[in-house]
């Protein structure tokens, strides 16, 4: 479970590894990481959510960031939302030259792999927007660059759509290891959060977990950072 409450756009920036938001990814990663059922190397996750609103996108997000300074995995995040893609502008890069671009065989996957400030991490954004996302998510392309991703990095974060409202997450299912679902706490209904699961169990995928995102707003305060004397002094 995440304590997260992290919405601002610029990832670089407003990435603290000491903070409690900080310690809760590395937490989560740890937990992904030490998956028994996983291969050693090349492992690919994908993120996703119940609904829409969840943040899904920033705990993608700042899991790569924390794979790639802590754990120093040459990690790569795409965004495969093609239906709201946001990762570009988290990390301060174009959108297009990504992957719709590569599925429409318009660009070389080799050569779209976008840079980021942090050493060991790349991004692959969601390309240029795309009509039809359904046609390309139901393609056998889209199989072969997935499968083509690990190759090129040792960890894999994919964003994707939340599974309710669309099928993108469940195509995409059997090209990755695992699967985690974001929910936010304190406003995900029970029985939203019982149907993510379900699907995912359904369509015979593997459910790594599900974490929460927003518990600062949803839990007591004794559950809060400071209650336990970890805030930090600020220097002088």
């Amino acid at each position: 479970m995440s304590e997260a409450l992290l919405d601002d756009l610029n990832v670089i920036d407003n990435y603290d590894g000491e903070s409690a938001a900080g310690t809760e990814f590395r937490r989560l990663l740890h937990n992904l990481l030490t998956n028994s059922v996983l291969p050693e190397e090349g492992r690919s996750f994908l993120i996703t959510s119940a609904m829409t609103g969840e943040g899904k996108s920033t705990i993608a997000s700042y899991l790569a960031v924390t794979a790639a300074i802590y754990k120093l995995k040459r990690t790569l995040i795409v965004d495969a939302d093609m239906r709201k893609p946001t990762l570009h502008k988290r990390f301060g890069v174009k959108q297009e030259g990504g992957l719709t671009d590569i599925l429409e065989a318009k660009a070389k996957l080799e050569d779209n792999f976008k840079k980021t400030p942090i050493e060991n991490l790349s991004i692959l954004t969601s390309g240029t927007a795309h009509s039809n996302p359904t046609r390309l998510f139901d393609s056998q392309e889209i199989h072969e660059v997935m499968r083509a991703l690990k190759f090129y990095y040792d960890l894999i974060i994919i964003d994707c759509a939340p599974i309710i409202p669309v099928s993108d997450p469940l195509l995409l299912s059997r090209d990755v290891d695992g699967i985690l679902i974001v929910l936010k706490a304190g406003e995900t209904p029970k029985e939203v959060a019982r149907r993510a699961c379900d699907i995912v169990h359904e369509a015979g995928a593997n459910l790594l977990g599900v974490t929460l995102n927003n518990v600062r707003e949803a839990l007591p305060y004794y559950y809060n950072h400071r209650y336990y004397g970890y805030n930090y002094a600020a220097k002088k």
